[in-house]
């Protein structure tokens, strides 16, 4: 299925206590280049969440944000630091005793000194958090769908592209050979013209006339051109990535174009040759962006 690699999933859920935020988007790159942000105390997460997006995604930068937030406290503990609350302790008793002042402190005036309390949280499972995680993969789905749907439009446009090649190369067949017929009749046209009414050597037209139309034939351009046409309609249906492969067949298609168009010597077969280099610089134009 043809993907564009420019989307967007976001999706929230709250499981066992936590509220877990996940928000993907993406946009082009010639690789899968992946970068995350995750609250610090759940770095361990990044590698298997970098795997997890690359099982659905194999092109395009993509960003992740993880949010995850422990509405349950209860595994929160509070500890004292008794060398600094003892330190402070001391310090505000020196002052008490060398400038007279009154020892009117308590323990919540030593606790509100900084580090003296300690917020410790318990050991997560990283395993459990991981699977926490994953529960949100409505993200990835949404992402991975909104690439889908653009992929579809993108899809629908190559084709109709592509079509249109294919009826500019129906044109140069059919057109090819007339050019030699009126190429003959031109050249005896313009023997007679100069020479007046006199025999034509027969043996020296066909000659000329057969000289003419090899340096004009595209037959192998265009059947090469149909080969590589219907090689993209087998892209376009394709389900694994195809983004580069398509690249490489557009590459071929306009070298095809560029060979038809250095032979044409007809008008007609130039403007059909200018038509499909410009489609298919609007095909080169959307696969940019296909997965």
């Amino acid at each position: 299925m043809i993907r564009s690699m420019t989307g967007f999933g976001r999706a929230v859920q709250e499981i066992d206590g936590y509220v877990i935020t996940v928000e993907l988007k993406s946009v082009n790159h010639r690789y899968f280049e992946f970068s995350s942000r995750v609250p610090r105390q759940y770095g361990f997460i990044e590698d298997k969440l970098k795997s997890f997006v690359n099982s659905r995604v194999s092109r395009g930068k993509v960003d992740c944000f993880v949010g995850i937030e422990a509405l349950n406290t209860e595994a929160a503990q509070v500890a004292v630091n008794h060398t600094l609350a003892g330190a402070y302790n001391t310090a505000l008793q020196e002052i008490a005793d060398t400038y007279g002042a009154k020892q009117d402190w308590g323990a919540a005036a030593i606790a509100r000194f900084p580090d003296v309390l300690v917020v410790r949280k318990a050991e997560e499972d990283e395993d459990k958090i991981w699977s926490y995680v994953q529960v949100p993969a409505a993200a990835l789905d949404k992402f991975v769908a909104m690439r889908e749907v653009e992929g579809a439009k993108m899809k629908a446009d190559v084709a109709g592209r592509a079509q249109t090649i294919l009826d500019c190369v129906a044109f140069v067949e059919e057109r090819s050979p007339q050019t030699v017929r009126e190429y003959n009749e031109k050249l005896a046209a313009r023997v007679h013209e100069l020479l007046g009414d006199v025999t034509l050597d027969e043996g020296r037209l066909l000659q000329e006339t057969a000289i003419f139309a090899d340096k004009v034939a595209v037959a192998e351009e265009t059947v090469r051109l149909r080969s590589h046409i219907a090689q993209l309609g087998k892209f376009l249906e394709a389900e694994e990535p195809i983004g580069r492969k398509m690249d490489f067949l557009v590459q071929e298609i306009n070298r095809e174009a560029n060979t038809i168009g250095s032979k044409a010597s007809d008008v007609a077969i130039a403007g059909k040759v200018i038509d499909i280099k410009a489609e298919v610089e609007k095909i080169r134009e959307q696969i940019q962006n296909i997965e």
